[in-house]
């Protein structure tokens, strides 16, 4: 079955509980297809009309990121897996992205906590997948990429938890990887599994080093959920057109990268039927860590093992 959302603002919150109360229940193997705002909780549908902006349905303090949900998925239960597939994405057609100005580990570095914020904003075309900016008088260009930054199922712990760190049941991965065609299975810890989305984003280099990709309204998600009880997880896991990807999330880099390798020699292992030190040899001549973001106070780092790379 196919299930279609449209704006309203009662699809939208900044936060994740377990205790939310789903906008919409849909069975194993549905399809939803979708809206998202831009990350300043707006939307407009083209040039010529006003962006609208929407508010958070619930109470919370300071919303973070405007994500849709939560979907409650009737079969799902603690243990299982999500498995999340992304159809179709179609980017907004104006999208926007900031540097500078603001005291982060980055900016400190750099110099930049006390120079003049930077805004670029973009002007989006999803038919030629190309996107514009202007910085003075110079025009520059990019091709376009577009992914979903937050996909999530609702923690197990009590309380409301903010929308910036990823964590073991997804949220704000950040991972440029995760676009049209690829899916992200994410470990449930609660009935129904509780997911949202939001945080669309155009384009990002990996590590996302201003702190943001050219965060876009996405005009159209199209998603299949999936529950899989034939997996296990504790941490998400993707797969793409291209390869393999696990993930790792910590304040500390190392500590990141030493998840996302273990995830990934254990899925070597898995695949292969082979011991974890052997899986380690040949993760070693066939696997590439990447940084995913450094920005989200904690850090991701994702481990990629192309299809066919080992055989």
């Amino acid at each position: 079955m196919i299930h279609k959302l449209g704006l309203e603002e009662s699809y939208f919150h900044g936060s994740f509980s377990k205790d939310y109360q789903p906008i919409l229940t849909v069975s194993s193997g549905d399809t939803v297809q979708l809206t998202t705002l831009d990350i300043q909780w707006g939307y407009s549908p083209s040039p010529d009309q006003k962006i609208k902006k929407y508010q958070s349905r619930e109470k919370e303090g300071k919303p973070g990121h405007p994500i849709l949900g939560p979907i409650a998925v009737k079969e799902a239960k603690p243990g299982m897996v999500l498995e999340v597939r992304i159809n179709d994405l179609v980017p907004g057609w104006y999208g926007r992205n900031w540097a500078g100005g603001v005291s982060n580990w980055q900016n400190d570095k750099l110099g930049l906590s006390d120079a003049k914020r930077v805004q670029l904003d973009w002007e989006l075309n999803a038919k030629t997948m190309t996107g514009s900016c202007s910085i003075g008088e110079r025009t520059f260009q990019v091709g376009l990429d577009p992914f979903i930054g937050l996909m999530g199922v609702a923690p197990g712990e009590d309380g409301v938890h903010s929308t910036p760190p990823p964590r073991y049941c997804g949220g704000n991965i950040d991972c440029k990887e995760l676009g049209r065609g690829s899916s992200l299975f994410l470990p449930i810890s609660v009935e129904g599994a509780l997911f949202s989305i939001g945080d669309g984003h155009a384009l990002q280099g990996d590590g996302e080093v201003s702190g943001t990709a050219i965060e876009c309204p996405l005009d159209l998600v199209d998603l299949t959920l999936t529950v899989r009880d034939d997996l296990t997880l504790t941490m998400p896991r993707a797969w793409t057109p291209s390869s393999w990807i696990t993930f790792g999330f910590n304040e500390d880099l190392n500590e990141a990268t030493a998840v996302a390798l273990d995830q990934m020699v254990e899925l070597i292992a898995e695949l292969h039927q082979i011991e974890k030190a052997e899986a380690l040899a040949l993760a070693s001549v066939a696997v590439d860590l990447r940084i995913t973001q450094v920005v989200n106070g904690v850090k991701g780092v994702h481990a990629v093992l192309p299809h066919g790379a080992i055989r």
